[in-house]
């Protein structure tokens, strides 16, 4: 297992002064490092510069939004967690955030000690996953799945999968040529059963099922009502 880090470095990108300044504050309060930048683009030369643990993006920015910078950073860097923080309620923009590889999305107005448990709950998947282990590597059909690093292998082709989409596929792994249930996965990756995980879900799996193209025997079925099997004849 990869030792803790002793300061956690988040990248902290919020237009509105005052809640930039407290969440800043606060989350220094807590323990990380963060370094608050007050635009899109502010925040885009900063992730150029250093390197930084987790990523927390206001989605209305001015110069350059969240989703925009999100994307950006995504073409690089396919794993860093990213939180994104926002006014806005509606599902679609959520699930928008989740197709571009949000690791979670709290809504605005929200209580900083949810905001740090959400952090640490992220950080918990990212970067305490043992890395070492045989464990952490699986084989599913002709891929290797390397859990601890995030990794997805096929041939000479290697993926780099977002915290989130791991935990999904170990828990499809597990459950292999089973039944995974929608309420255990939820409530095991995001700590509770909703409509709005559940949408969320679905997207995660839709991605998922593109990475395991290259292998036709291997599929993802849906079972109406009840939850996914991964369906791996080679097991």
């Amino acid at each position: 297992m990869v030792k803790k880090k002793e300061k956690i470095n988040i990248l902290l990108a919020e237009d509105d002064f005052n809640l930039g300044s407290i969440l800043q504050d606060y989350l220094e309060m807590e323990g990380f490092e963060v370094n608050l930048c007050r635009d899109g683009e502010e925040a885009h030369l900063a992730f150029k510069e250093k390197m930084y643990d987790l990523c927390i993006f206001d989605v209305m920015m001015p110069k350059k939004d969240g989703f925009t910078l999100a994307r950006e950073i995504r073409t690089n860097n396919k794993s860093i967690p990213i939180l994104f923080l926002t006014a806005k309620t509606l599902a679609d923009d959520k699930i928008h955030g989740f197709k571009i590889g949000a690791d979670d999305y709290i809504t605005k107005p929200f209580n900083e000690e949810e905001l740090v448990y959400r952090i640490r709950a992220i950080l918990k998947r990212s970067l305490l996953a043992p890395v070492d282990s045989e464990e952490s590597i699986f084989k599913i059909g002709k891929y290797t799945f390397d859990y601890g690093r995030q990794l997805l292998i096929y041939g000479q082709d290697t993926r780099r999968i977002t915290a989130r989409e791991s935990e999904i596929l170990k828990l499809l792994y597990l459950k292999r040529n089973n039944i995974l249930r929608r309420e255990e996965a939820l409530v095991a990756i995001w700590g509770e059963n909703d409509y709005f995980h559940g949408r969320s879900f679905d997207v995660f799996i839709t991605k998922l099922r593109k990475y395991l193209k290259n292998d036709s025997q291997l599929t993802i079925e849906n079972i109406h009502g009840v939850g996914f099997m991964l369906s791996d004849p080679s097991f």
